[in-house]
């Protein structure tokens, strides 16, 4: 079974994320970079469990709420450190 495309992207956007998150100022890395770093890998592996159930809605609905989170933190930590446009443009958004 080849992986959908959202987990695909999902692991690249956490391979590219984790090292920037690692790199945060230290007093700003232990608390918001690793709540980051958690809810990624959250986010990953409960989208590989939705892919084996036979009722995916409601934890991609439960997922929505937790990338809504991580956009947030993405938010805080363009504060901290200076995030360029175009990297903050890689963190996925809610279509409309």
């Amino acid at each position: 079974m080849s992986d959908l495309p959202i987990i695909q992207k999902t692991y690249d956007l956490v391979k590219w994320y984790v090292p920037i998150l690692n790199r945060l100022p230290r007093d700003h890395k232990f608390l918001l970079g690793d709540r980051m770093v958690a809810g990624l890998y959250n986010l990953l592996e409960n989208l590989l469990k939705a892919r084996y159930e036979g009722h995916k809605l409601p934890r991609l609905e439960a997922l929505n709420s937790q990338l809504d989170v991580l956009r947030y933190q993405s938010r805080r930590r363009t504060g901290v450190r200076r995030t360029g446009a175009r990297r903050y443009t890689l963190i996925p958004t809610p279509s409309s």
